[in-house]
């Protein structure tokens, strides 16, 4: 039973959009404010960003195991998943600052403009994550795609920069930053083993 509702798209889905609708429960009631939702909706984003990110490297690392492959049949519904998050945190963030001046008046600052430089790359990424898209870019779709990976060392620079804070931000992308080192250094050895 557990197994059909898993495989269901949409079941799928409403576990994505479960941490949203907590959050925004607790907003719509008033216990929270515009402020509160910063943290939540950009942390859950960049959660599934590099749960999105860390899947081929896992794939190269340990093979086609099945948990991996059903992960992988869902990789772009992750992403999208990031960026749906990554707008619930823009919009908070445009509610709780107020008016044009004060968003101006902050945009330079690193944690700030690194915020802004991320949504931009992720907003093509999220948009051509359909099939469509991948059959209308052919090999370009998957050099558009890794517009992700400049966007991902925006998003760390951006939390860590926002919260003044090493710690959570680096126990969150540390895991993904190993798996591609790993994943790298491991399609080097075989080029080298075969040169």
């Amino acid at each position: 039973m557990l197994r059909i509702i898993l495989n269901n798209k949409s079941a799928f889905w409403a576990l994505l959009c479960l941490p949203a609708l907590l959050i925004l429960q607790r907003y719509a009631s008033g216990e929270l404010i515009a402020m509160d939702m910063l943290h939540p909706t950009g942390e859950w984003s960049a959660r599934f960003m590099i749960a999105a990110m860390a899947l081929s490297p896992l794939l190269s690392l340990l093979g086609p195991r099945p948990w991996l492959i059903w992960l992988i049949q869902r990789r772009r519904a992750l992403g999208v998943a990031a960026f749906v998050y990554a707008v619930l945190h823009l919009i908070f963030y445009i509610i709780d600052m107020g008016n044009l001046d004060d968003i101006l008046a902050e945009f330079l600052a690193l944690g700030i403009w690194t915020g802004w430089a991320a949504m931009l790359l992720f907003v093509p990424v999220a948009m051509t994550s359909n099939d469509a898209s991948m059959r209308a870019l052919k090999a370009g779709w998957k050099r558009l795609q890794r517009l992700v990976y400049p966007a991902a060392v925006l998003v760390l620079i951006h939390w860590i920069f926002i919260h003044n804070n090493l710690a959570p931000a680096l126990l969150h992308f540390i895991p993904l930053l190993l798996l591609v080192a790993a994943r790298f250094l491991r399609h080097r050895r075989l080029i080298l083993k075969g040169a």
